[in-house]
């Protein structure tokens, strides 16, 4: 059975992926609450006394990462294996994100502005700007452009928690 595959530019083709694979742990957490949430780093704990990675960063949400970009990769005129690349990577750079958030001692689940968005972007997107038929500048303008339109769904992800800057 062919699927359809959209017609859209390649940035809008790499912008849902991103989007797709940032989206997809959240989603998973919110649908399936504390199910199948074994974190990552199995609990590891660092000689700083923090752990590795936290534990909201969860099998499950990478699981649900890779399933979303390589279920809509294909409707993009991606192969599956490029969807499963993307999402390793954004997940990735997610999980480097939250080590360097625990060296800092921030707490868990604390956005960080910039930190919470650029390496998750820019890993899948300047890995594979050729598959993706992207330039660089491009990858750096749709990570701007993701940053923006993640900073702008915080209230949305954390209604009930207001954001304090960084120290």
């Amino acid at each position: 059975m062919n699927l359809p595959v959209l017609s859209v530019p390649p940035g809008l083709a790499a912008f849902a992926l991103l989007a797709g694979a940032h989206t997809a742990p959240w989603a998973a957490g919110r649908l399936l609450g504390g199910r199948w949430a074994a974190p990552i780093d199995g609990g590891a704990i660092l000689p700083d006394g923090a752990r590795l990675f936290g534990a909201h960063k969860t099998w499950r949400g990478a699981l649900a990462a890779l399933l979303l970009c390589a279920l809509i990769a294909p409707l993009l005129g991606h192969r599956i294996g490029l969807g499963l690349a993307f999402a390793a990577l954004a997940m990735g750079g997610d999980l480097l994100s939250s080590l360097l958030k625990r060296r800092l001692r921030l707490a868990p689940g604390r956005e960080v502005p910039g930190l919470d968005q650029i390496p998750e972007a820019l890993l899948p997107l300047l890995t594979l700007a050729g598959s993706l038929r992207i330039s660089v500048p491009s990858a750096a303008l749709l990570s701007a452009l993701f940053t923006l339109f993640d900073l702008a769904a915080i209230p949305l992800r954390h209604p009930r928690q207001r954001q304090r800057p960084p120290c």
